[in-house]
């Protein structure tokens, strides 16, 4: 995923947390915004302290991100979207990771068809 296509700043995050909308299971939380002057979907991922350490939280970053990529060419791109991950990611392969979101994805209808 380029950095270009990643939320950075606190204000975008706050932004779409409050002008969004938000859907959840059990290891995720998405938070999304319509914005329709780009051409390509953002992410934004937020990983707690109460997850784990460093490492587990920058691993489920890299899962999370490697998701988003091979998942890229079927997502709405005008999009904002922030996911919070939750307490079970620390234990989930990068199958669950990936199956996870793209439920998250599928229910929320931010997929460009019907998979």
């Amino acid at each position: 995923m380029k950095k270009q296509f990643r939320i950075k700043k606190n204000e975008e995050f706050q932004a779409t947390f409050k002008h969004g909308n938000s859907f959840a299971n059990r290891q995720l939380v998405i938070y999304y915004k319509k914005k329709d002057n780009q051409d390509h979907f953002r992410i934004g991922l937020s990983v707690g302290k109460k997850i784990g350490n460093a490492v587990v939280r920058n691993r489920i970053k890299r899962l999370l991100r490697a998701s988003f990529q091979e998942l890229e060419q079927d997502i709405k791109p005008c999009y904002d979207i922030v996911i919070i991950a939750r307490n079970p990611t620390k234990t989930m392969s990068y199958e669950m990771m990936k199956k996870s979101l793209s439920h998250l994805l599928y229910k929320e209808k931010l997929f460009k068809h019907s998979k």
